[in-house]
């Protein structure tokens, strides 16, 4: 019953989901769907049960999988299609809780401004979905594999069982190929960089002047103002800790600790700790970041309103801006899916033989 035992992280997610949802939902507690909007309490009902029904579903899965070879067609005939039902339940409810989870990079630039939680509400709702997306998504990965007839627990296709002890490959570097890509899709932040840094230094872009730009901002939080005064705008510095990250992911550095980490030089690096911020952070920038990007596209065709100005803008000032805006996230993020999706397959760990074999 190993399998059983692997999806009780995610029996336990649901259960604290279905929980803090449900009293939501009965003290009436504002949960924000966007700044404007709060979630209703059948929201919360609904979350509620899809949380419980995805992890029953994980549960009822690993059971069939455990039976699986049992010999009897009716148990096999009966596993197949609990299979079938699972595998649906969990197509339709990973991108549920990982479009809950799209809003973490905004979370994440606003703690790290000083302006601290707008929501507390807000922010729990997102790490529980994205906490849900992870898990729920391991489980859809199991689910592929069997399917596939690969091992399930490496995904390898190997012809013994599985079980034997967990080779971790040697350290090694992304191709030339996904490097290149990475590096053109981090271009996309040069723009909107560039814009915020000439406004921070004094200058005038985009019909804006540096001063106007400093009004507009005269209510930012104290460390985003002490930044801002030698230069460096805040948002401009979490794309470096983006870039960083995915810096990481390409070379061997984020595979094994390197030397200029002192205490942890020549550790290895645990494989999702890189992994996880780079899945969750990268979705939801790539998704953000291309709406922003078809959204200044269409209005600046006239195919869609344009925003009303503020803030010194003009119309085309500010359509441009938007782009600008959407080409650096959206370049960010489906940069970081590139590298960890190269990360993922040089550090996946392999079944050693077991012994005798």
């Amino acid at each position: 019953m190993r399998g059983t035992r692997a999806e009780l992280p995610v029996v336990a997610w649901a259960a604290a989901y279905a929980a803090v949802r449900l009293a939501w939902a009965a003290t009436g507690a504002t949960v924000p769907l966007t700044p404007q909007v709060a979630l209703p309490p059948a929201a919360h009902v609904a979350l509620a049960a899809l949380a419980l029904l995805s992890a029953g579903a994980c549960l009822a899965e690993a059971r069939a999988r455990a039976h699986a070879g049992s010999g009897l067609a009716r148990a096999e005939g009966s596993g197949r299609a609990v299979r079938a039902v699972a595998t649906g339940v969990l197509t339709v409810v990973v991108p549920v809780f990982g479009a809950g989870a799209v809003s973490l990079p905004l979370h994440l630039v606003t703690l790290l401004s000083g302006a601290g939680v707008e929501s507390s509400t807000g922010l729990a709702q997102v790490l529980l979905d994205a906490a849900g997306a992870v898990l729920l998504g391991r489980c859809w990965i199991v689910r592929r594999r069997h399917r596939a007839g690969v091992c399930v627990r490496c995904g390898g296709g190997h012809g013994y069982p599985g079980g034997g002890p967990l080779v971790r490959p040697a350290p090694s570097a992304a191709t030339g190929r996904t490097r290149a890509a990475v590096f053109l899709l981090m271009c996309g932040v040069l723009p909107w960089a560039g814009v915020k840094t000439v406004w921070t230094l004094g200058g005038d872009a985009l019909g804006v002047t540096a001063r106007r730009w400093e009004e507009a901002n005269a209510a930012a939080p104290g460390l985003a103002r002490a930044l801002a005064s030698v230069g460096v705008d805040v948002t401009v510095l979490a794309a470096m800790l983006a870039i960083f990250l995915m810096l990481g992911l390409m070379y061997r550095w984020g595979v094994v600790f390197p030397r200029w980490t002192v205490l942890l030089a020549g550790v290895r690096v645990p494989r999702l700790l890189p992994l996880v911020p780079a899945w969750l952070v990268g979705a939801g920038l790539g998704a953000y970041g291309s709406v922003l990007t078809g959204y200044a596209a269409l209005a600046g065709l006239g195919v869609l309103p344009a925003v009303r100005p503020s803030g010194g803008f003009t119309v085309a000032g500010l359509t441009w801006m938007i782009a600008f805006g959407g080409l650096a996230f959206a370049g960010l993020g489906i940069g970081l899916l590139v590298a960890a999706r190269s990360y993922a397959a040089r550090t996946r760990p392999f079944c050693g033989a077991p012994p005798g074999i």
